[in-house]
């Protein structure tokens, strides 16, 4: 039962790496605009988006470096294009200079525009855009304190006709081509009236009464949240292995001589929920840990406080796993002993199998009758391992989130989002590249020591097939967890090192 569970977690952990690797997001049903925007009835997607045409313009549109403008702030730099008063990239100091990308993040609508910069200070840009029948103005403010910006957009009518003007506003566009290993991470949040969606990043799609919407990579965030309501969010592909998204507001009319104003506010910065709540606290649903949300919460919550107190991610991560460990440990204590129990009653059910080897429905009675003569319970070793599966998978998608990781140093580990190695190879092997990554290899050489410690004398088919398990599970589970980030390693490594412990001590009972 103990061999069969372990192989099951460890495909487990095959397929969660895999999937997340190499399978795109789930798809939900796409929701149709609400009547309040005068469109005509929508019955597909692509009907409702062909008005935004930004992607395609997009494509014909390459700007040169001397269309980039940098506007450096103390926590960090965004990068705009000029011409468009759109954001392609912000830069955070704080973070090892790490580069964001948007593209052309707040690009509105028709991208023919030429803006120019009007006015810059401190913590404001001002861009402006104008031709016979239009004047467009968009005023970024930047906070002093946060990530967020406010964004107003005015746009006069300078002619002597009513204007009609769209209002499809791109958030960000999400390249799933550019770094694959980060593309796995994005994702598309939409705050609606009643829920919230989590719509597939790769097909197009409109969501009506929006409130906000938000996307992300794997450390950092853009969330938009209108100021009027009205608005959908969109996602548009417009690549093979690109999507737009944003916000549309299509129709309004702006009558001669008179101005449109929408004001718009903005976070671009670390997912991090302590940052993101002091701002608005209901922009953190945009942080989500898949199906075990909830439990990854938690476990990161902890995580932070044991920092408070060690002041190190890596000695937090120790305790996280002692503290879990505590709290597992009855039921730990009750599976190794269900084991043992198991274990010694292995020549006696192979007695039974010699004497009902062809007769299986008196072989399953006689061994439950053996199981309840002993008082025995083959099934009360799976709770601990089952109880640790959700936890596992919870830590996982946080730790591969948790941007206080990145650059996190430990004993020679330089940073814990990321593999251990120890040392670098002169040459590139398979499977381990050229990094030698000391804490799986570890991990992997305890899980052997504990199998054997727990063998005992058996028939030699079962000897055999126990030999063989010993060698096969360290391999699959060092090979597994040989390029995870080193901070989920050492939470795995601390626990299967006290799990050794106590197994050496109840090896040596009586």
């Amino acid at each position: 039962m103990e061999k069969r569970l372990l192989l099951a977690i460890g495909l487990s952990l095959l397929v969660l790496t895999l999937w997340s690797n190499l399978m795109p997001k789930t798809s939900i049903p796409t929701v149709v605009p609400p009547a309040s925007i005068n469109a005509p009835a929508v019955t597909k997607p692509a009907d409702a988006l062909q008005s935004i045409q930004i992607g395609q313009k997009q494509d014909e549109i390459v700007p040169d470096a001397q269309d980039y403008l940098t506007f450096s702030r103390e926590s960090g730099s965004v990068v705009f294009i000029e011409s468009q008063a759109a954001i392609k990239e912000v830069i955070f100091n704080q973070y090892q200079n790490f580069q964001y990308p948007l593209k052309y993040g707040a690009l509105l609508s028709e991208a023919e525009y030429k803006y120019k910069k009007q006015s810059s200070s401190e913590n404001e840009i001002v861009f402006v855009q104008s031709d016979e029948s239009k004047k467009i103005i968009k005023h970024f403010i930047f906070s002093k304190t946060n990530y967020s910006i406010d964004l107003e957009i005015e746009v006069q009518n300078l002619s002597n006709k009513p204007l009609k003007m769209d209002f499809p506003l791109v958030l960000g566009v999400l390249d799933f081509v550019q770094d694959k290993e980060e593309a796995r991470f994005q994702d598309v949040s939409i705050e609606t009236t009643d829920k919230t969606l989590r719509p597939n990043v790769r097909k197009d799609g409109l969501y009506g009464d929006v409130r906000f919407m938000g996307i992300r990579g794997r450390y950092f965030c853009g969330i938009i949240e209108p100021l009027d309501k009205g608005f959908s969010a969109f996602v548009k592909k417009v690549k093979a292995e690109e999507s737009e998204v944003g916000l549309m507001l299509p129709g309004a009319v702006i009558a001669p001589g008179q101005s449109l104003v929408k004001g718009f506010r903005l976070y671009i910065g670390p997912q991090d929920s302590g940052i993101i709540s002091k701002i608005k606290p209901e922009w953190t649903v945009v942080m989500y840990y898949g199906t075990f949300d909830i439990i990854a919460k938690v476990l990161l919550q902890i995580l932070e406080i044991l920092y408070k107190v060690f002041h190190n991610w890596g000695l937090a991560i120790i305790a996280l796993s002692l503290l879990i460990y505590v709290v597992l440990f009855p039921l730990s204590v009750k599976q190794m002993r269900s084991m043992k129990q198991m274990q010694a009653l292995q020549p006696l059910i192979e007695s039974l199998r010699t004497t009902y080897k062809d007769n299986p429905q008196r072989l399953n009675k006689e061994t439950l009758e053996l199981y309840k003569k002993h008082k025995v319970n083959p099934f009360s070793g799976c709770l601990p391992m089952l109880l640790q599966l959700p936890i596992f998978f919870s830590l996982y998608q946080a730790i591969m989130r948790l941007i206080s990781l990145k650059g996190a140093h430990f004993l020679w580990i330089k940073d814990l989002s990321i593999p251990d190695r120890l040392f670098t190879l002169p040459v590139s092997l398979p499977v381990i590249s050229n990094e030698f990554n000391i804490l799986p290899i570890l991990m992997a050489i305890g899980m052997f020591v504990q199998q054997k410690a727990s063998m005992q004398s058996t028939s030699s088919a079962s000897a055999e097939q126990q030999k063989i398990m010993m060698i096969v599970f360290p391999i699959m589970f060092g090979f597994i967890f040989y390029r995870m980030p080193s901070g989920l390693v050492l939470y795995w490594f601390v626990n299967s090192a006290l799990m050794l412990l106590y197994q050496l001590k109840l090896s040596k009972e009586k």
